[in-house]
């Protein structure tokens, strides 16, 4: 996925809750770039052939939008 356009970065957290969910945020650079250009293209069915085994039910895809960004405190 790291070599798909408009791909900004990603990060997996595990639930502290429930330790056999996860939470995978990825940071596209448009829309487009995920919903299109990725989705669309060769580098989802490889991605998909790696991580599909691990998924226990179909993944919830959900396009957000930033609203608010709190800045880490300076000391």
């Amino acid at each position: 996925m790291s070599r798909a356009r408009g791909m900004l970065g990603a990060e997996v957290r595990r639930s502290l809750e429930s330790p056999d969910r996860y939470l995978l945020t990825v940071r596209w650079a448009t829309l487009e770039d995920h919903t299109v250009h990725f989705r669309g293209g060769p580098l989802f069915a490889e991605w998909r052939g790696i991580i599909g085994p691990f998924f226990a039910a179909p993944p919830v895809v959900e396009h957000l939008e930033l609203v608010v960004e709190q800045p880490p405190s300076g000391g």
